[in-house]
């Protein structure tokens, strides 16, 4: 929190020098899509996100869109704190996806989950682990595997140990 810190919520950020956007065409707005993405694509984790991913060529379910590029959506769970703190968060997320996405030709749909540490670390280091996130999703999606656990599996380990965790 940054109770009586004047401008301590903007540390590490530059302002904006031109209009840059972050336009509907490259977000995930759908629950189906986010659905989909949580059921079929895979997972990469990271210290302060979890990033879901799906490539859209692989799969061939109807109501794709046909758009090329990558769509980005952000699901901020209220553990994360108020609603101030969630808008906040999703901010820079945004702001980091922005400033490093990868070039056009990976066609995919991408859910970055944060975890509560997201709030604490420096923009710089957000735009790291960001940027990595994205060099490992290309990675994997031009081996054609997609990563090695899909996203809809549920047991780490033998039945027993795995038993009622998540």
């Amino acid at each position: 929190m940054t109770d009586g810190v004047p401008g301590a919520s903007n540390q590490g950020v530059e302002p904006r020098k031109a209009k840059a956007t972050f336009p509907r065409s490259s977000r995930l707005l759908r629950h189906a899509d986010f659905e989909r993405v949580y059921k079929q694509g895979r997972r990469h984790f990271s210290a302060s996100m979890t990033v879901f991913y799906l490539d859209r060529q692989a799969t061939g379910a109807a109501r794709i869109p046909a758009t090329s590029g990558l769509r980005v959506g952000f699901t901020v769970g209220r553990a994360l704190g108020g609603a101030v703190q969630r808008n906040r968060l999703k901010r820079r997320l945004r702001e980091a996806v922005r400033l490093t996405r990868p070039f056009p030709g990976l066609s995919a749909d991408v859910v970055i989950n944060p975890k509560k540490v997201l709030s604490t670390i420096s923009f710089d280091a957000l735009l790291n682990e960001v940027g990595q996130a994205f060099v490992v999703i290309e990675r994997k999606l031009a081996k054609g595997q997609g990563g090695s656990v899909p996203a809809n599996r549920k047991d780490r380990g033998s039945s027993i140990s795995g038993a009622g965790s998540q």
